[in-house]
């Protein structure tokens, strides 16, 4: 008795942990959106520079569940729980990773005024926090059909993505001296995609928890 109490104590802490490293993902996410917007860039050094507690989170969340499987060799629903907090935690890192990217593309874009807002871009990072956020209450509830809808979301992120895409070429094609200005957002764009697809990836992870199954969302 005294062995499993200290395995599920140890499974919380594992649990509690891939949560703060969520919040502060999607902090991440905000922010990275916010400086470009805003093109602040002091906002965007901010973000590449908290990344790396992101990447310390990750290794110590790896470190964990493999010390945890080692140690009480789980099988079974335990397994199953700490499967996900490893390969939650890894997608959690790289949705920082694509944030990270964001804020690099804010810096290199300086304060350069040339191009035309598109507010699909700053729309993309709204949906993608937003799914985030649910997305971990999803995890913390145990909601696999919660899982399933967020994931659908993603659909909405592919057609803005897609419409980003076409301004972004229309826009190539009107004002060719600012070029590399536009690429730096088609890029931006694609993090934000990416990001929603991660974040699919971490609703299939919440739907294995509860079934034990592989389901693909989203395809």
């Amino acid at each position: 008795m005294v062995v499993r109490k200290l395995f599920t104590e140890q499974l919380n802490e594992l649990h509690q942990h891939l949560l703060k490293m969520g919040v502060l993902v999607n902090e991440s996410i905000f922010k990275a959106v916010k400086s470009l917007v805003e093109r602040d860039q002091l906002l965007a050094e901010q973000v590449i520079t908290e990344d790396k507690a992101i990447n310390d989170m990750e290794l110590s969340l790896e470190q964990g569940s493999f010390e945890l499987i080692a140690l009480q060799q789980p099988v079974g629903t335990d397994l199953r729980k700490i499967v996900t907090v490893l390969k939650a935690s890894s997608d959690l890192e790289r949705i920082g990773d694509h944030a990270v990217s964001i804020a690099k593309a804010t810096i290199q874009l300086g304060n350069s005024k040339a191009l035309k807002p598109i507010p699909e871009i700053p729309e993309m990072g709204e949906i993608v926090k937003e799914m985030l956020h649910d997305v971990l209450n999803a995890y913390l509830a145990g909601d696999a059909n919660r899982a399933r809808e967020i994931a659908a979301r993603d659909n909405e992120v592919d057609k803005l993505h897609r419409l980003v895409s076409k301004k972004c070429i229309d826009l190539m094609q009107e004002d060719p001296e600012h070029l590399e200005d536009v690429t730096h957002l088609l890029l931006v764009a694609q993090n934000l995609e990416r990001i929603g697809d991660y974040i699919t990836n971490v609703s299939e992870w919440i739907v294995y928890l509860e079934s034990g199954e592989i389901e693909e969302l989203n395809q």
